[in-house]
């Protein structure tokens, strides 16, 4: 394992509170265990109210986040809100011990703003791109125009800042390559997989069925682009032709409260537990008590770019998966996964009862998934790819 002792990285992510996103988490503590100080700025939010703490080593700073934002005007004020706050923070951090990298984890594409003065004192600045924010633009409004045009100079001004880059597939490599001018040398495909030490199959919960025979589980964000109104049509198909059958909906997001009242109106509320943002054990219990996962994304050129954490958390979880048909998806579950025809929710609504009147079936496709995770995806082998990264970064 490389030595990194000495240096300090300041890790800088906007969207979401840490460690409750993952993948900064991991990798933090990567870094950590390498020998590396690091610090962790990011906003505050719920379960995550401490402007300052340290767990497992790690330093973090969190900062005020007025609202949880929905336009695009919106979006632009949190985004210039969070600016501010990692300004200031970083200068303080760094009066206090100067730090050698700046590791920036959009959405925004805008932390290059904060690195920018850093540079000129030798900070390297690494790009982790985690979204491809003109198509998220494009998901969450379904237009182009003035903004999707500023999210694209954005999003180049920060890879010409970059030092190194970070890309979570191929997919994103490409499009840091061909739209973002960046060296391919200069780039490393670190994947989202899970820590299986830590994501890993439960005893169940049968009470969480509610005197159902199965369960079908959704992990993840609840917006525009996550096809949860699509999962509903297929849910009100299933009750058409059987009554065995309960949805768990874990995570949080700005269409919560909107899918919420779409299942109710169509009067699938009894069949159908929206847990909002749950902490890891109630993660872990609906996931282990599942019999079929479910990944509803809706087909946007961003669903199809992009690797979704929890496919591969479904994949740790050995559970077999239902989603559309989409690029990466397709990469990530591989046999794991059968594939409906795109917002086709009777195709999609048939699969899912097909797996659960196949229960061989079920067993076949999760063994598949986790022996692809374990041998090729999980966190244990893209932590090793991030340790030989960070060894030219840091030279």
């Amino acid at each position: 394992m490389p030595e990194f002792a000495g240096k300090h990285i300041l890790i800088i992510v906007e969207n979401l509170a840490v460690p409750f996103d993952r993948r900064v988490w991991q990798e933090a503590r990567a870094l950590y265990a390498a020998g590396a100080m690091v610090s962790v700025i990011c906003p505050r939010m719920k379960g995550y109210r401490k402007r300052f703490e340290v767990i497992d080593g790690i330093q973090i700073y969190r900062h005020p986040l007025p609202l949880e934002a929905a336009g695009a005007f919106g979006y632009l004020f949190e985004y210039l809100v969070a600016l501010f706050f990692e300004c200031w923070l970083s200068w303080r951090i760094y009066f206090g011990r100067k730090f050698h990298v700046i590791h920036a984890c959009n959405p925004p594409d805008l932390i290059f703003l904060v690195a920018l003065p850093f540079k000129l004192l030798g900070v390297k600045f690494v790009f982790d791109q985690h979204d491809l924010n003109p198509e998220l633009f494009i998901a969450k409004f379904n237009r182009k125009g003035w903004f999707y045009r500023l999210l694209v100079r954005f999003e180049r001004w920060t890879f010409r800042t970059a030092d190194y880059s970070i890309a979570t597939n191929e997919s994103y490599k490409e499009i840091a390559i061909k739209r973002g001018g960046m060296n391919p040398d200069r780039i490393a495909v670190v994947r989202s997989g899970p820590d299986t030490a830590f994501v890993k199959l439960q005893p169940p919960r049968e009470e969480l069925k509610k005197g159902k025979r199965f369960m079908i589980g959704y992990v993840g964000v609840i917006g525009e682009q996550e096809g949860l109104d699509l999962l509903i049509e297929s849910a009100k198909i299933i009750r058409e032709h059987r009554n065995d059958v309960h949805f768990a909906i874990v995570g949080g997001g700005t269409q919560l409260d909107y899918v919420r009242k779409y299942a109710k109106d169509r009067e699938l509320d009894d069949m159908m537990d929206f847990y909002g943002r749950v902490d890891d054990q109630m993660l872990l219990d609906v996931l282990s008590t599942s019999d079929v996962c479910v990944n509803p994304d809706i087909p946007t050129d961003m669903n199809n770019l992009s690797t979704m954490n929890k496919i591969m958390e479904y994949m740790a979880m050995k559970k077999p998966i239902v989603q559309y048909d989409l690029k990466e998806g397709r990469f990530s579950a591989a046999e794991a996964s059968l594939y409906a025809r795109n917002i086709d929710v009777r195709d999609f609504a048939r699969k899912i009862m097909d797996l659960l009147d196949h229960p061989d079936k079920r067993i076949q496709m999760g063994e598949s998934g986790y022996a692809r995770l374990v041998n090729t995806l999980s966190w244990e082998h893209q932590k090793l790819i991030l340790y030989h990264f960070y060894q030219r970064v840091l030279a």
